[in-house]
């Protein structure tokens, strides 16, 4: 096992540029009434609704 530092970590990464056809997309899954979906497979609207949610943080919660 070897172990890359932060910033060789960056270096490496700035030095690596791949181009649009070689990526590979990233599939989302998320939980819907109770079970896991892929969110490609959404209709357009419940995909629109899945782009607008608000993520919830408990630090801006006063008590």
């Amino acid at each position: 096992m070897t172990h890359v530092s932060t910033t060789e970590n960056t270096a490496l990464a700035a030095a690596v540029q791949l181009t649009d056809a070689e990526r590979q997309p990233c599939e989302v899954w998320t939980r819907v009434m109770g079970y896991h979906r892929p969110v490609a497979s959404f209709n357009t609207g419940k995909q629109g609704e899945h782009h607008e949610r608000q993520f919830f943080s408990e630090r801006g919660c006063a008590r």
